[in-house]
């Protein structure tokens, strides 16, 4: 096992988004199996403290970026403040304003830091309209592996290990049941509209799946008019419940642990699953793997692309907020038997 000199306090940056944050589990799950003598904090939201749970080794030290870690001032508060906790080292995941400021304090103070490459040259070229360059990119998984490389700890994720399924509380047993069926969840929505599956064609996906008594679907998502929308589609579809605002954060990654697989889009809800070992099928609009962002350990055949035929700019856009006006509609060409045909595939 590689061992790197002297018993360490690693400081691991990664204030947001969901799916980001979901994404460094797998990583500090090999730092820490590979480097048992390290003691690693994550500096993130106190929302997300729930996705470290488990790993040897680790703490969340919650960064209050709208309270008293506003700001400059309240940024340098915040590294002074980490310092004073033993931090020796940093790894920057983040790579965003904040992070920058406190890179800046830490050097001041001495203390090394490493950040991510975000490739950002090579993501422009896969997602500009001509001279494309379409090629797979190394993922953000990686990118964030090679972090701790450049601190001098490599790591080999292929060594990774998924943990046990949580256990299943009596109030997820209430909620979802307990009859004998495969746990389909389903996270309809993202953040822009060009890669969420448009809800005429969800419609025919969970009526379809509404009457195969083999499966219960379990409708993942955050907001309020999100929650109307599960609402409705719950008492519309047999066999088809709402999450939605009726768990704590803990209590749905215990739920989604133990799924048997999960439907969503280029979205956080996809990589909070792949993190547990669950099978992902994941539904891609002017998005596309190729960027880095594909759930971890899925197999490629899981993710379902427009037809690239009829629009051969994709990806046109690393997060789907850029697109030519005809391609807002580009996911319609994934047709929702495509869609029926993959689960099956994955659930029997």
């Amino acid at each position: 096992m590689p061992q790197a000199e002297g018993a360490s306090h690693i400081l691991v940056i990664r204030l947001s988004a969901m799916g980001d944050v979901a994404m460094t589990v797998p990583v500090l799950r090999v730092l820490t199996a590979t480097y048992p003598h390290l003691k690693i904090t994550v500096l993130t939201r106190g929302f997300f403290e729930p996705m470290f749970k488990g790993i040897p080794g680790v703490s969340v030290y919650k960064a209050d970026i709208k309270g008293v870690h506003s700001g400059v001032v309240g940024l340098c508060r915040l590294a002074k403040d980490l310092r004073d906790i033993g931090i020796d080292k940093v790894a920057d995941l983040h790579d965003v304003l904040r992070s920058n400021v406190l890179q800046s304090v830490f050097y001041m103070f001495g203390i090394p830091v490493k950040q991510i490459d975000k490739g950002r040259s090579e993501k422009k070229a896969l997602t500009r309209e001509n001279n494309k360059v379409f090629k797979q990119l190394k993922t953000t998984i990686q990118r964030y592996a090679d972090v701790f490389d450049a601190l001098g700890y490599p790591l080999d994720l292929n060594t990774h290990q998924f943990p046990p399924k949580e256990k299943i509380t009596k109030k997820i047993k209430t909620l979802v049941g307990t009859e004998p069926k495969k746990w389909l969840g389903i996270a309809p929505f993202a953040q822009h509209s060009s890669k969420a599956y448009p809800a005429d064609l969800m419609e025919e996906v969970l009526d379809n799946l509404s009457e195969t008594p083999k499966i219960k679907v379990l409708l993942f998502g955050g907001g309020n008019i999100e929650k109307q929308q599960l609402e409705t589609w719950a008492a519309k579809f047999k066999n088809t419940i709402s999450i939605a605002g009726k768990l704590t954060l803990t209590e749905e990654l215990s739920l989604i642990s133990n799924l048997d697989a999960m439907l969503s889009m280029d979205s956080g809800n996809g990589h909070m699953a792949a993190m547990y070992g669950i099978p992902v099928i994941s539904i891609w609009g002017v998005t596309h793997p190729y960027a880095g962002f594909a759930p971890f350990n899925q197999p490629k055949s899981n993710s379902l692309l427009p037809d690239l035929t009829q629009y051969p700019k994709i990806p046109t856009s690393v997060y789907g907020n850029k697109y030519p006006e005809t391609y807002e509609n580009a996911i319609r060409s994934i047709a929702p038997e495509s869609v029926l045909k993959k689960i099956d595939e994955v659930l029997f």
